[in-house]
C-alpha cells in the first residue's frame, strides 16, 4: 500500500498526530505486511557510544533533536512565519543501532561500540531554510556547540533511501 493520501488537519483547534494519522508506520498490524514509506523529512544525528553514558553522545543527542523539533512547532508563536505551517504534535523518537562487525553479531556487553542514528520526524512544510532558522535559534538559546560526531541534518528518508548520508554538513537530500 501506498500512503498517498494528504496530511490535514481534522478541525481548526486540533494539532497534527503523526502516529494517529499515519497509524501504518507507527502502529504496524499484529500480522506482518509490506507497507511502502512515503518520503518524510527528519531531523537526524548520528553518533557512537554506550547510550547509558551520561554526557556521551547519545545523551547529548537527544536534546538537540527535541530542542530543534519543538523550535519549529512552537514558530507559530514567534516571530518566524513559515510557509504551510500547521500545527502538530513532535512525533516520537526514533533511531537505529548496529555495531560494526564482520559477522554482523551484536556483542550487548560492549555498548560503547554502538553506533547510533537517532531521528524525530518533521513536517514536510519544513524547508532547508526553515530547518537552519530552528537550529540557530534552538541553539542559540541553549548555548549549544556542534560536534562534527553531532552534526544534525535534515534529510528525506523513504524506504529505497533508509541510509542517512554522513553528517558532517548539515544539508537537505531531495
Amino acid at each position: 500500500r501506498y500512503l498517498s493520501r494528504p496530511i490535514r488537519r481534522k478541525a481548526a483547534n486540533m494539532a497534527f498526530d503523526f502516529k494517529k494519522e499515519c497509524k501504518e508506520l507507527y502502529r504496524p498490524a499484529s500480522k506482518p505486511s509490506i507497507i511502502t514509506v512515503p518520503p518524510m523529512s527528519y531531523v537526524a544525528v548520528r553518533g557512537k557510544g554506550d547510550p547509558n553514558t551520561e554526557g556521551g553522545e547519545y545523551q547529548n543527542a537527544l536534546p538537540l533533536l527535541y530542542g530543534i523539533a519543538y523550535t519549529v512547532k512552537m514558530s507559530k508563536k514567534g516571530s518566524r512565519s513559515i510557509e504551510g505551517y500547521f500545527d502538530f504534535v513532535v512525533p516520537p523518537l526514533e533511531g537505529f543501532w548496529w555495531q560494526d562487525s564482520p559477522s554482523g553479531d551484536i556483542d550487548y556487553v560492549r555498548k560503547d561500540d554502538f553506533n547510533f542514528i537517532s531521528c524525530i520526524r518533521l513536517p514536510d512544510f519544513v524547508t532547508q531554510d526553515d530547518f537552519d532558522w530552528a537550529v540557530a535559534e534552538a541553539t542559540a538559546k541553549r548555548n549549544w556547540t556542534f560536534l562534527p560526531s553531532s552534526c544534525l541534518k535534515l534529510t528525506r528518508v523513504s524506504a529505497f533511501n533508509a541510509c542517512i548520508p554522513d553528517p558532517t554538513t548539515a544539508s537537505r537530500q531531495p
